[in-house]
């Protein structure tokens, strides 16, 4: 019994330990690997970690390596692709391919920067900065552990980011003017030609007057090309009207074709064979005089309902429009002869004291009514109708012009009230409801009679009482800015401007003067008008290769106007800017695209026409208007460049 239970202790036992035993086991098949990875790490662990200190260290070396490389000269770096930095024991230089150094291979690779509209830096769809190079420095090692480190970084131009600026007098006298003029209203500035050789600011009466016949008061002109048509009937000792002729000549001549004489009258409008006054005769309001054979007669007339004078006159292809009283009337002039039939009328908010018709639309500047500012629709001028009524806030409005592209209206008003405005420029590029007002002028103690606009974005105004004469800047429509005028004693009753098909450009005033009532403004500066033209600057030599990277223009333009730009950079020959050859081109490098506001100039290297970087700049400006009246007006560039 006894050695029966020693046996079965003793099985107890082994079994115990061969359970103990198997645990064992167990754990360490979990330990062994762990500890023995612990051993390898901590075998291998120093030499990866002196590994990745001297890649840091090598990724820094090379940093001041590239500085040192852009600093000796930008196109040390300009060159795309991978390379690694070598010392000969003085300088740095940068080497293509990569190197091995103690088993890490270390890498430099270059690449394009683009940037965006705003000057940006954007991954793809920019433009090329040809003075920022992104630069990727990598290394890499295979033992202890595959690993790779990399740092990125930007290099530019910084060292010397230069400027080269245009925008005196001087400066532009320098450039290639086609259709072009230089002015100095603000110290320098290129624009349009504007059609004389005076200036519209600087206004002066040395052409030779004329005595209009009889000694009637003269109350208002009107001008086509070669013939100013002129009207004296404020009483009874003139003649009804005047056909002027004017030679095309430096300066020109009036002398009287011919006058005609019955009515008092009140307006007129000439075309080239009839002429059309606007008179007080009840059943003659409007008269046609055949001026064709140079012995004016009468061939027809309108007769406008009651007894109302009529006040204003104004004739487009076969409708007359004339203003009696309250009332806008349109009339048959398919023929000019015998009584001529009315189309329609309508009613305005106050007598309509002068009107301006284009592209269908009557213009109307209304007296005493609350809107001195109408706009009828006579796109069918067998039913008008009015689509626009504006109040100008004026005591009393005289005169109205229009401009070519009938999208601004040029107003003056008849009496002076103190610190109220006396002009008003007025946006019509849109016709109906309450129109605004863009901007107003003052004329001091002259009470205005009558406005125009002529070339060079100026608009003239004139009347009696201090200076009867006074030209206003508009170039920025929102604040006109009186630069000159004239004294004419005896009062300026009424003004017409004309623009020759040579280009030459002038102003007609009729004055209060018995004896010299017809007087010619000659208008300027810069020779003949053009509706288009070009500046092409100077070369600017930098005296050597740089890259050019961003221009920043300077310009007004007008409504109706543009300002353009393109640029040219070219590569030296033989060590000179003489015989470059120059493509000019926009931002996006090719010479159908054009700058219209500040940009990045485009990179090119590839040794042909167009170059940047390179060492001989140029710009051309492009001008154009489809307005008479107004000119874009080219100020300043700046050119940022980097060596």
């Amino acid at each position: 019994m006894i050695l029966r239970k020693t046996l079965h202790h003793i099985q107890k036992k082994q079994a115990q330990s061969l359970i103990e035993l198997l645990i064992v086991v167990g754990v360490m098949a979990v330990l062994l690997p762990a500890v023995s990875m612990g051993l390898i790490a901590s075998r291998e662990g120093k030499p990866q970690q002196e590994r990745r200190i001297h890649a840091a260290q090598l990724i820094k070396e090379s940093q001041e390596a590239l500085r040192s490389v852009r600093e000796a000269s930008w196109a040390n770096i300009e060159t795309n692709g991978t390379f690694y930095p070598e010392h000969d024991g003085s300088t740095w230089s940068l080497v293509a391919g990569t190197e091995l150094i103690n088993d890490i291979t270390r890498q430099i690779e270059i690449e394009d920067v683009e940037r965006d509209d705003n000057n940006q830096i954007v991954g793809s769809g920019g433009s090329v900065d040809p003075s920022t190079k992104k630069i990727t420095i990598t290394t890499s090692w295979d033992a202890p552990i595959a690993t790779s480190i990399s740092s990125t970084l930007y290099l530019t131009r910084y060292l010397d980011n230069a400027t080269y600026i245009q925008t005196t007098e001087d400066d532009f006298n320098t450039g290639t003017l086609s259709d072009v003029i230089v002015t100095n209203t603000g110290n320098g500035e290129v624009t349009l030609g504007s059609g004389g050789s005076g200036s519209w600011c600087s206004p002066s009466l040395t052409i030779a007057s004329l005595d209009l016949p009889k000694s009637g008061v003269a109350n208002a002109v009107t001008a086509i090309e070669g013939e100013a048509f002129a009207v004296t009937g404020d009483n009874a000792s003139g003649v009804a009207f005047a056909d002027v002729t004017i030679s095309n000549t430096d300066p020109p001549v009036a002398s009287i074709q011919s006058t005609f004489d019955g009515y008092k009258t009140n307006d007129v409008f000439g075309e080239a064979d009839y002429a059309y006054i606007a008179t007080d005769t009840n059943n003659k309001e409007i008269v046609i005089v055949d001026i064709s054979t140079g012995t004016p007669s009468e061939s027809g007339s309108f007769d406008g309902s009651g007894s109302t004078n009529a006040d204003a006159i104004f004739v487009s292809g076969s409708v007359g429009y004339m203003t009696q009283g309250s009332t806008l009337r349109t009339f048959d002039l398919s023929s000019k002869s015998g009584s001529r039939p009315q189309l329609d009328s309508v009613s305005l908010a106050g007598t309509g004291k002068a009107l301006s018709v284009s592209g269908g639309y009557v213009y109307i500047a209304v007296d005493n009514g609350s809107s001195e500012f109408q706009i009828v629709n006579a796109t069918n001028p067998s039913d008008i109708s009015i689509i626009s009524s504006t109040d100008l806030d004026s005591s009393g409005i005289s005169d109205i012009v229009v401009n070519d592209t009938a999208t601004r209206a040029y107003l003056s008003a008849s009496s002076n009230s103190g610190s109220q405005p006396e002009a008003f420029v007025v946006d019509i590029s849109t016709k109906t409801g309450s129109r605004t007002i863009i901007g107003t002028a003052e004329t001091g103690s002259m009470n205005p009679n009558g406005i125009t606009i002529v070339p060079g974005n100026k608009m003239i105004v004139v009347g009696t009482s201090g200076e009867e004469y006074q030209v206003f800047d508009i170039a920025t429509e929102s604040s006109p800015s009186y630069c000159g005028g004239i004294e004419v004693d005896s009062g300026i009753n009424g003004i017409a401007s004309i623009l020759e098909a040579d280009g030459d450009a002038y102003s007609y005033i009729i004055t209060g003067d018995a004896s010299d009532e017809f007087k010619i403004i000659e208008g300027g500066p810069g020779g003949t008008y053009s509706s288009s033209g070009t500046y092409e600057s100077a070369t600017f030599d930098v005296g050597y290769s740089t890259a050019f990277n961003r221009i920043v223009p300077t310009f007004v333009d007008p409504a109706n106007t543009t300002v353009q730009l393109q640029i040219a950079v070219a590569d030296a020959l033989a060590g000179s800017c003489t015989g470059a050859t120059y493509e000019f081109v926009g931002p996006d490098g090719t010479t159908g695209s054009y700058y219209t506001a500040e940009g990045s100039i485009a990179f090119d290297n590839n040794g042909v026409n167009y170059e940047n970087p390179a060492r001989c700049f140029r710009y051309k400006v492009y001008l154009s208007t489809v307005d008479s009246s107004s000119t874009p007006i080219f100020e300043e560039i700046s050119v940022n460049y980097s060596p």
